[in-house]
């Protein structure tokens, strides 16, 4: 009797070892990626160059420029020194070139003619190499013969005329015109002059561009720049 108890309680203890020790083995969770690092802002735009804005009031209407006082200070210092002086009051447009029939290309120039009480002296000249300015739609640039020799006599772009920028891989005279602004408001005006009747008259390359009747400068000032 006592044997057959034995047995039993050795039945009732003999359970497999794995079932006493095993686990329920938690499901391996997925790694979260990273969110994105965010994008970098964009660096903030350079401050734009300084500029000084004048008007020329003519007998067609009113001309805006903008002056390159940062890129082209001494062409525009100059010219500025007309200004203040009113020595452009009273000054003339003279030329209209017109590179085509219908005006699209060509150029208005201006200036007191070489009228000795109104020059002041010659200003060294900067080439648009030095400059980064270009004698694109709207720009505005000095007149001279043998580079340093511009005073007070100006032009004004129509359409584009890049070919008078300075330009080393050129022979001879290659530092082209000194630009030193553009047209901001009124180029519908330098257009109307730039269509006006020339006269046969003129010499060398003016030769058939001189306006029969120049267009009078009224006034010529600083004007306060736009609110931005």
């Amino acid at each position: 009797m006592r044997i057959l108890i034995a047995i039993a309680l050795l039945s009732m203890t003999t359970v497999p070892l794995a079932a006493q020790t095993e686990t329920p083995v938690a499901a391996e969770t997925p790694a979260i990626p990273s969110p994105p690092a965010p994008p970098e802002a964009p660096p903030p735009p350079a401050p734009k160059p300084a500029t000084v804005r004048m008007a020329l009031t003519t007998t067609q209407g009113v001309i805006v420029l903008e002056l390159e006082k940062a890129r082209a200070p001494i062409t525009t210092a100059n010219f500025l020194r007309y200004v203040d002086q009113k020595r452009l009051d009273g000054a003339v447009f003279y030329r209209a070139m017109k590179s085509s029939d219908d005006g699209a290309y060509g150029l208005i120039q201006g200036g007191v003619r070489g009228d000795p009480k109104m020059v002041l002296p010659p200003v060294a000249h900067e080439p648009t190499t030095k400059t980064g300015l270009s004698h694109t739609e709207g720009a505005i640039s000095m007149a001279r013969l043998a580079p340093g020799s511009a005073r007070a006599e100006f032009f004004i772009i129509v359409g584009g005329l890049t070919a008078l920028d300075a330009n080393p891989a050129q022979a001879g005279d290659n530092v082209g015109y000194a630009v030193f602004g553009h047209v901001a408001e009124g180029m519908d005006v330098v257009k109307k002059i730039l269509l006006v009747p020339v006269s046969a008259g003129g010499s060398g390359p003016m030769k058939g561009q001189m306006i029969a009747a120049p267009v009078k400068i009224l006034t010529a000032r600083r004007v306060k720049s736009p609110l931005p």
